[in-house]
């Protein structure tokens, strides 16, 4: 009997070495095939770039006619950024909990104050356009207005799905004065069991009227106005585990009823049978039934914040996006680390079969190490603000 135990012991010892050994060998291939490139997202540079900024007044690459500065700076987390109506930048930071206020006079950043605190991933961030004072923003599981200045506490008007994979929300103002609020998916891909993930919905300024907008939008993390049009355009996050070019990234126009795809499609109506097994009468990825992405952009680059040149700026830049590519972190390759300008015309249409991109802005990716990851974009009268999450930094970009 203790002859059979031991032989029982020995066997046991065997599998578990065996399962411990493939597990770790799978582990290893998935690493491999998916992740290698993972650390200049995670691993802290060599050098803080404002040092390099004091020292190099080309830190990083322009079009001739621009120069960059650090605005900013101590801003570790920095996302979303806005204008108040005194002219203070508004910054989330949304690790840290924190809504902050950078003080501003003469254009010069002159201070910073966190005006709320202890918030639930704080992202999104919208002033109501006939209410410059009036500050709306989302935290993950939901959205609050409060009048700045004044000393009230925020106001809650609408719950919002917390947990899963994607836990920032957008805010934007349409053309219409109602507001749109972006809901990312819980998951890589899936088929969502909460009906309000991977989805924008519109409501009125109180949160009344809460409802559907579009659907089929994996992670649509930043949106904008497009001036001529009025319509929203929302950068999109494409699935992981497909490959190093798969699924390309996206800008979508997104309008009111439309499905962009997502779990089943992505690009240009492209078919993920990787994922959805069902057989179908039709084709599931085509329009009506599905809208293709405006303009695809490469896998993994993950598009983050878009803005478009106002008429105030050089006329070859007018009608023109900038996109900021906050960098790959599931790819063998790193790709992204830049702000990209996209050509088109006034009504945000390009000629050809795809769009004119150029770098904007790069040098954030060197040897590497990535010295920052840009997120959102906003273009003022005065300059071009642009937050960055690594970094901990507001860079200001001028005309010559």
């Amino acid at each position: 009997m203790k002859n059979k135990n031991s032989f029982i012991r020995i066997i046991i010892s065997g599998s578990t070495v065996i399962a411990f050994t493939a597990l770790a060998i799978w582990a290893v291939i998935f690493y491999w095939k998916n992740l290698r490139g993972v650390w200049p997202a995670i691993r802290l540079p060599g050098q803080r770039i404002e040092n390099l900024a004091n020292s190099d007044s080309d830190f990083l690459n322009l079009p001739e006619g621009f120069s960059i500065s650090i605005f900013a700076k101590d801003l570790p987390g920095s996302r979303d950024v806005v204008f108040d109506g005194m002219d203070n930048l508004l910054v989330s930071r949304t690790r840290e909990g924190v809504i902050t206020m950078i003080k501003i006079k003469e254009g010069k950043a002159v201070g910073q104050d966190d005006i709320f605190s202890k918030l639930n991933n704080p992202h999104g961030l919208a002033i109501d356009p006939e209410t410059p004072f009036l500050l709306y923003f989302a935290e993950e599981d939901k959205i609050s207005r409060v009048m700045l200045y004044s000393g009230q506490s925020p106001q809650k008007i609408a719950d919002l799905p917390e947990g899963g994979g994607h836990f920032t929300r957008s805010l934007i103002f349409g053309s219409d004065g109602r507001l749109y609020v972006s809901i990312g998916s819980s998951c890589n891909v899936c088929n969502e069991e909460d009906n309000r993930r991977a989805k924008i919905f519109v409501m009125e300024k109180d949160g009344s009227d809460f409802k559907e907008f579009s659907r089929g939008l994996r992670n649509a993390v930043f949106m904008a106005v497009h001036p001529g049009t009025g319509k929203i355009w929302a950068t999109e996050m494409g699935r992981d585990l497909l490959g190093d070019n798969l699924p390309p990234d996206e800008i979508n126009i997104i309008e009111e009823g439309k499905n962009y795809g997502w779990p089943i499609c992505y690009g240009k109506n492209i078919y993920d049978a990787n994922f959805d097994k069902n057989v179908y009468i039709r084709n599931p990825c085509m329009e009506p039934f599905e809208a293709p992405s405006h303009i695809d952009m490469p896998a993994h680059s993950a598009p983050l914040g878009l803005a478009f040149f106002p008429e105030s700026w050089p006329e070859e830049y007018r009608n023109d996006l900038l996109v900021a590519y906050h960098g790959s972190w599931n790819r063998t390759e790193p790709t992204g680390y830049k702000i990209v300008r996209i050509k088109l015309d006034e009504q945000g249409s390009f000629s050809g079969e795809l769009p004119e991109i150029e770098d904007f802005i790069s040098g954030w990716l060197k040897n590497g190490e990535a010295l920052g990851r840009p997120v959102d974009i906003l273009i003022a009268s005065d300059g071009i603000y642009i937050s960055d999450d690594k970094a901990g930094v507001i860079y200001k970009v001028e005309a010559l």
